[in-house]
């Protein structure tokens, strides 16, 4: 299921979901240039568990191993992040995001504590992002375009529930084996941490009109 847009305007420009956006594909594009450097680069700046260093959980989630991963984070982010924003604020949205991205990091180190395998990518902190959408939004729908053919509009709860219960399958699929490129558990440490934690982002003056 591909999300088009939500029901739900945005008070505000969202300038920190905007230049968050813009530096993620701005880096991305960098990358395209190192060419055979690029690998090295990944290895240092990604957050690899069995060689754990803090600042890597933050800097993971600005990287991308293709056009299509940067793409599909970035538009999640435009369409759920807006509207957080606009109930935190600029400056408590950007702290909340770079928390999210540090306790899906986390979430997945302490899933997967022997791996030697880079991860990188938004979609951690994205995710943190659709917990507390799920949470604060209850009453949006999002208009969703079904492959092959079909456009409907569902609840965002439904949406997003379906999104996070998929993770928590695929989760489970790693933990009984299964091999997948997906950070599963970084995207259901995301989650549930943006929906247990959003309220403390609340401002002040939106804090009773997200219901």
């Amino acid at each position: 299921m591909i999300p088009l847009r939500d029901s739900t305007p945005s008070r505000s420009f969202p300038i920190v979901t905007v230049l968050i956006i813009m530096l993620n594909l701005y880096i991305f594009y960098q990358e395209i240039l190192m060419g055979p450097y690029l690998d090295l680069f990944i290895s240092y700046y990604g957050m690899i568990p069995a060689d754990f260093r803090p600042f890597n959980l933050l800097s993971s989630i600005f990287l991308h191993g293709g056009w299509m991963h940067v793409i599909g984070n970035m538009w999640v982010l435009w369409l759920f992040g807006d509207n957080v924003e606009d109930h935190m604020g600029h400056f408590k949205f950007l702290i909340f995001y770079l928390l999210m991205g540090g306790i899906a990091g986390t979430t997945h180190y302490l899933m997967n504590p022997v791996s030697t395998s880079p991860v990188v990518g938004a979609s951690g902190a994205v995710a943190g992002v659709m917990g507390a959408y799920f949470l604060m939004f209850r009453q949006a729908r999002v208009f969703t375009y079904i492959p092959p053919i079909f456009l409907v509009t569902i609840p965002a709860w439904v949406y997003l529930g379906f999104w996070a219960l998929s993770q928590l399958y695929g989760g489970a699929g790693s933990l009984a084996g299964a091999t997948s490129n997906i950070a599963f558990w970084a995207h259901i440490g995301g989650f549930i941490g943006g929906m247990i934690l959003y309220k403390l982002f609340l401002d002040r003056n939106y804090e009773e009109s997200y219901e």
